[in-house]
């Protein structure tokens, strides 16, 4: 250090530039080694550093090594690090020193701020105990034992009190300024600066309060504005009054704010609902209900929706569809295919768009229930309604069949959107919808419907539909059948003119329709088809068409036929009709079937079967019975029109039981007169099959039983007994294949009763020898055998074996016959032998001279 000192400078006269004669270490401060970099090898290797260089710079050679000026430089280094460190520790001195006086500062504002909350605390609770007191309050009631928390609620509704009288007050200022502006400038000048100014929705809601407001003013200020008087003095808004002055028309300026003000604001809505803003949208629904009601912008979004713009085009179009869907749709006999095409895409789209619309109307409207139900009324009033009408229309060109299945199908399907958006929820998804909106749906839905279902509408043109087809299905029926020769007489006979004339009617109707103008081309070619005529018949006259005995037969598929037409229109009356009127369109559908099924179709047929049967009473050659083959359709029809009556008809009459009973009186009119014309006809079989089997016994020879021993024969029956049989059997085989059960047993047991007491008194008329015995007991044989063919009561059944007793008694011996005399006085089954029959039969025998025999009759 001393040598460091003791340095002489060199050169000092050299411009005052001194240089130690030994080199110096590198000089530093304390900012060194605060530095968070600081290492204390690289600051040694520094200062071993400094002194390589300065050898470097001395330009000396390689030396030995010589420790001194490394030493120096260490030196150096301590001495200042001996500096460093007094110089720190003089700080560190004075940072303790400032540390304990500004402890004693801190401890010192402690205690005053802690005197300052104790001062505090004793104000508040001197505060709390004067507001609790009476004299703490100026309305304050001693007798009401009320906390200090109520006595703040009572300030701060006194505080509410006196801001809303303020509010009231600057509310009263600005609107007797504004009608100031308006009454003695004609301008609304501050209303205008506030929508520009602040235009958001709660200004131009207040705008619009105060625009109502100045409307009363004006209407009882200045009536004169609202009588019109002087509007030929008028300027610009303005009169001028008889002393000169001008007075403005405060009336028609306000109006016009009001006007422009909505304008804008069905403006920024409309731009609002093209970005899809819906909170400006529902801010601006929010001041147009509080201006009008709503009204204005609630027509906007429904009138100027895209979905009514895009389908305007659409809805005026005619409804063009291909001929094929229509034809199937004519055809009574296919199944409908459904709604119109062009109709149900429309649905289709309306319920995407009610689903989509919904949501936006839930966010855009605070009353979103009332523009909901305001887009209803438009998609079902203008869009479905138009539409519907178009569809209708071109359906009741070409049928009413087409008519009634289109109104059907479309109601439906639109029934189907209807529950599709109930259960959707629409405003309320995903919850069903709300009493109001589906009260509103539904009252679309009959609204749409009523043009087409009010009164008698609906039932007459089903009753006109069925008439048609029924008409043309029946119409060769009905030629044949008036061009039938009738058996005259009798009271049948006025009966079977009250179907020759509904025959007459349905024919004339029938023709009268096919050549009417009135007729498309469609309908036309539908009616011809189902009565499977040509084109070119239908110009004929009615007495050149040209008919078959198989047109003039009942047919079990054509009952069905029209059984499948009416059980449709019943399910259309169900689903379309009034519920009210059910009964009553029911009963209407009843007369129909009766009238063009019973009369016109069953009993027509009876009726030329009645007479086919009466006409073969006296016949004289072998009756031809096959006319009980027609008997069997008719008997099957009436047990299916009868069961389709009291399951399908009957029943859905159950809401007025006057016209249920009707119903049912009617119904069962009908079926007793065609049952009794059956039974008639039942009858007259008897009668042809006993009058046949008189004229057959008739042909009985008298030699028949009394062969000689050298005759030769191949049969031991007469041939009248197998010409009766023969008869017999085959009657059976029709008969029991046109009746059966308790009526086929009843006609079984008549006709064998009847044929037994012909065949009684028939074998009292000839005489019979030995050999002629046993052919009676042949024939009898064979005559109960055939007539038990036939399904008969025990009782028939033991009274046809008298036939066999009586055979017996031509070829039994006189101790035979002693025995039975004896038990002549018991009844065998339902026909007694008297003794006088007896005697008769006896008698009639060759041997009947002889002892034996007369032994016998002598005994009787």
């Amino acid at each position: 250090m001393d040598s460091n000192s003791s340095a002489t400078s060199v050169g000092a006269g050299a411009g005052g530039i001194s240089r130690s004669l030994f080199p110096q270490g590198p000089i530093f401060t304390l900012d060194n080694f605060s530095n968070k970099d600081f290492i204390v090898r690289d600051f040694v290797e520094e200062l071993a550093d400094s002194y390589t260089s300065s050898n470097r710079k001395s330009g000396l050679g390689i030396q030995s090594f010589d420790p001194k000026p490394l030493i120096r430089t260490f030196e150096n280094a301590l001495s200042q690090l001996a500096s460093l460190l007094d110089e720190l520790e003089g700080r560190e001195a004075g940072l303790h020193t400032s540390v304990r006086l500004a402890e004693a500062a801190h401890n010192q504002t402690l205690e005053t701020l802690g005197r300052k909350l104790d001062q505090s605390i004793d104000n508040f609770d001197s505060l709390d105990v004067t507001v609790n007191n009476s004299d703490g309050l100026a309305n304050y009631d001693p007798n009401e034992k009320v906390g200090g928390g109520n006595i703040a609620v009572q300030i701060g509704e006194r505080l509410e009190d006196l801001v809303k009288q303020r509010t009231r007050a600057l509310d009263a200022g600005f609107l007797i300024q504004c009608w100031l502006e308006v009454s003695e400038n004609g301008q609304l000048t501050s209303l205008e600066e506030m929508i520009e100014r602040q235009g958001s929705g709660e200004n131009k809601v207040r705008c619009a309060v105060i625009a109502r407001q100045l409307m009363k003013m004006s209407q009882a200020l200045d009536s004169a504005s609202w009588n019109q008087v002087d509007k030929s003095n008028k300027v610009n808004g303005a009169s001028t009054e008889k002393n000169g002055n001008r007075r403005h028309n405060t009336r028609e300026i306000i109006e016009k704010f009001s006007e422009t003000l909505e304008k804008g604001l069905l403006k920024q809505f409309d731009d609002s609902y093209r970005k899809q803003n819906y909170d400006e949208m529902l801010e601006c629904a929010k001041v147009m209900h509080d201006f009008n009601g709503g009204s204005s912008i609630i027509a906007l979004f429904v009138n100027q929706h895209q979905f009514f713009i895009d389908k305007s085009q659409l809805v005026a179009e005619e409804v063009i569809t291909d001929n094929e869907i229509w034809d199937k749709i004519a055809d009574p006999d296919s199944e409908p295919p459904g709604v119109e095409p062009s109709l149900q895409a429309l649905i289709d789209e309306i319920r995407i768009v009610m689903q989509n619309e919904s949501f936006v109307i839930r966010r855009a409207f605070p009353y979103y229930e009332a523009v909901l139900t305001k887009f209803i009324q438009r998609v079902f009033q203008q869009s479905i309604q138009q539409r519907l009408e178009k569809v209708l229309e071109k359906a009741d060109e070409i049928s009413s069949l087409t008519f009634l299945r289109s109104l059907h199908s479309s109601r439906n399907y639109i029934s189907n959107l209807i529950e599709d958006l109930k259960a959707h929820g629409l405003t309320e998804h995903p919850e069903p919808c709300s009493a109001q909106t589906a009260f509103s749906l539904d009252q679309q839905l009959d609204e749409l419907f009523v043009p087409y279902l009010v009164g008698n509408s609906y039932i007459e043109r089903e009753r006109k539909s069925l008439m048609e087809l029924k008409s043309s299905l029946l119409f060769k029926y009905t030629i044949y059948h008036s061009r039938r020769k009738k058996v005259a007489g009798g009271f049948m006979a006025s009966l079977a003119q009250q179907g020759s004339q509904l025959l007459s009617s349905a024919k004339d109707a029938y023709i009268d329709r096919l050549n009417s103008s009135e007729l498309t081309p469609t309908q036309k070619a539908m009616m011809l088809k189902v009565a499977d005529l040509r084109d070119t018949e239908s110009t004929k006259n009615k007495n050149e068409i040209d008919v078959t005995d198989e047109d003039g037969v009942l047919s079990i598929n054509v009952a069905k036929r029209m059984l499948k037409w009416m059980a449709e229109s019943v399910r259309r009356a169900l689903e379309l009709g009034n519920s009210n009127e059910t009964s009553r369109d029911i009963s209407v559908l009843l007369n129909i079937l009766l009238t063009n099924i019973g009369q016109v179709y069953i009993e027509t047929s009876l009726d030329a079967i009645a007479d086919q049967a009466t006409s073969q009473e006296t016949s004289k050659v072998e009756p031809d019975l096959t006319y009980l083959t027609l008997l069997q359709p008719a008997i099957t029809i009436t047990n299916i029109i009868s069961h389709f009556i009291n399951t399908a008809l009957v029943p859905l009459a159950e809401s007025n039981a006057t016209i249920r009973r009707n119903m049912e009186a009617q119904t069962k009119t009908a079926i007793e007169r065609i049952e009794e014309k059956i039974s008639n006809i039942v009858k007259s079989t008897l009668t042809v099959a006993t009058h046949w089997v008189i004229r057959l016994l008739a042909n009985q020879k008298k030699l028949d039983f009394r062969p000689k021993d050298t005759d030769l024969v191949e049969s031991l029956q007469t041939v009248t007994c197998l010409s009766i049989s023969t008869f017999l059997i085959k009657l059976s085989n029709l008969i029991s294949h046109t009746i059966n059960g308790h009526n086929l047993e009843i006609f079984g047991s008549t006709l064998a009763l009847s044929v037994r007491d012909l065949i009684f008194e028939h074998f009292k008329k000839f005489q019979v020898n030995a050999t002629g015995g046993l052919f009676v007991a042949q024939d009898m044989s064979k005559y109960v055998s055939t007539l038990k063919i036939f399904p008969l009561s025990s009782e028939a059944k033991s009274s046809i074996e008298v036939l066999s007793e009586i055979g017996n008694l031509f070829i039994i011996g006189p101790e035979a016959l002693r025995e039975k005399s004896r038990s002549l006085q018991q009844p065998i089954g339902g026909k007694k032998l008297q003794k006088a029959d007896f005697r008769a039969f006896v008698l009639k025998r060759d041997d009947s001279g002889s002892v034996g025999i007369q032994s016998v009759l002598s005994g009787l």
